[in-house]
């Protein structure tokens, strides 16, 4: 009971950085026209932000994936988790660390540079996860 009240207050205050999220997403999308999608999501699959509309079930599959990609670089001590790169005839999809608790997932068309897309979206990554760790480290009111 206690975990799930302690999840519940955790999500409530990933919420709030929405809006600083959100735009986050829009200045990626800026600097990299190749993106189609970004979506932030807590690592268990809850949208923070998204600019694309299959948000919520991208969000689970990221979760997914990144359970087993926890797994993978556990199992072959390559530290924690940084990046899953998934490459498909019609594009990329790319998961990226962002924080303590949350992942940045764009999706990105066939022809981006894959040097340039790792270049922005951990940018992005790192600046979403000092926002969502800053709310998460704001004193909860009553």
């Amino acid at each position: 009971m206690r975990r799930a009240l302690r999840l519940r207050a955790e999500r409530r205050l990933l919420m709030t950085a929405e809006a600083d999220v959100l735009g986050e997403l829009k200045r990626l999308r800026a600097r990299v026209p190749q993106l189609s999608g970004g979506i932030a999501a807590s690592t268990d699959g809850l949208v923070i932000a998204s600019d694309t509309g299959e948000a919520e079930g991208v969000a689970a599959l990221t979760a997914a994936a990144l359970g087993v990609a926890l797994r993978l670089t556990e199992a072959t001590d390559r530290g924690h988790f940084r990046e899953l790169l998934v490459r498909g005839e019609r594009g990329y999809v790319a998961s990226y660390a962002a924080g303590r608790s949350a992942v940045l997932t764009v999706l990105a068309d066939e022809r981006i540079n894959v040097g340039r897309l790792h270049l922005e979206a951990r940018r992005s990554g790192a600046r979403i996860g000092e926002l969502l760790d800053t709310a998460l480290d704001r004193p909860q009111e009553a």
